[in-house]
């Protein structure tokens, strides 16, 4: 019972995802005007480190930005359930808050996954050469990360009963998440201040472990700015929370 719960909470999801093309074209528009845009005009500004240049360096913050929109956006899809009613009825099922917190999390997983995937495979076009242990590698983390940032989202859905009042809360939340990211310019070179809000930040291990996959390197000022077993630890270990928390609250929903 508790399988076909979480399989059809991410069944509904993809088969949504697959129907909205003009939202996988968003998706896609978004990254690839930071990336040839924004990072090109950079790169007339920053000097090349390592022999990496500025469009290289951003590109695992485009592929995690790319991640944090999409499970953002999964996210929304409980606001308007709750709009329409179909939540209740989710809540009404003799199924577990845990089970319906991991389904919704796995659903905003498998579309944020998949375009990630899609941005990926630009890292030709970038003069990024990437073997496929690599390519492996990233992909764990988008999954991973994917998880993470769609749980997150879920858990601030549970306080939200409207699409206008999450919209709002949410521009105030997704936009620092991703400038304290480390996407653009390595933690190790801000403020102090900065540094430390940029560490309480979970988009900023899943971007500094895409840096560890795709740019191995030990040190440097373009370097990841943490381990790949920090990382990974931590984005595991926010994932358990913010399930375990979310299901709490959608327990008191009864």
């Amino acid at each position: 019972m508790e399988f076909n719960a979480i399989y059809v909470l991410v069944a509904r999801e993809f088969k949504k995802f697959i129907r909205e093309r003009s939202r996988l074209v968003s998706a896609i528009a978004r990254p690839l005007i930071w990336l040839f845009l924004v990072g090109a005009g950079m790169s007339r500004l920053v000097s090349p480190a390592g022999g990496m240049s500025y469009t290289q360096f951003i590109f695992p913050g485009i592929l995690g930005m790319t991640i944090l929109f999409s499970s953002i956006f999964s996210s929304i899809s409980i606001i308007w359930d709750k709009e329409f009613g179909f939540f209740r009825e989710i809540l009404a099922a003799p199924v577990s808050r845990l089970s319906i917190v991991i389904g919704k999390g796995l659903s905003g997983t498998v579309v944020s996954t998949i375009q990630a995937v899609i941005v990926l495979l630009l890292f030709p076009v970038l003069g990024l050469n990437l073997g496929l242990l690599q390519i492996i590698e990233v992909l764990i983390i988008a999954i991973a990360l994917s998880f993470c940032i769609s749980t997150f989202g879920i858990l601030l859905a549970t306080f939200y009963d409207s699409y206008e009042s999450f919209s709002v809360i949410m521009n105030f939340i997704v936009m620092p998440m991703f400038f304290l990211s480390g996407a653009m310019y390595p933690v190790k070179l801000l403020p102090k201040p900065l540094a430390i809000a940029t560490k309480l930040n979970p988009l900023t291990y899943g971007i500094d472990a895409l840096k560890n996959a795709i740019f191995p390197v030990e040190e440097g000022p373009m370097s990841a700015d943490f381990s790949l077993a920090t990382d990974m630890a931590v984005i595991l270990i926010l994932s358990i929370a913010f399930v375990v928390i979310a299901a709490r609250l959608f327990e008191r929903k009864k």
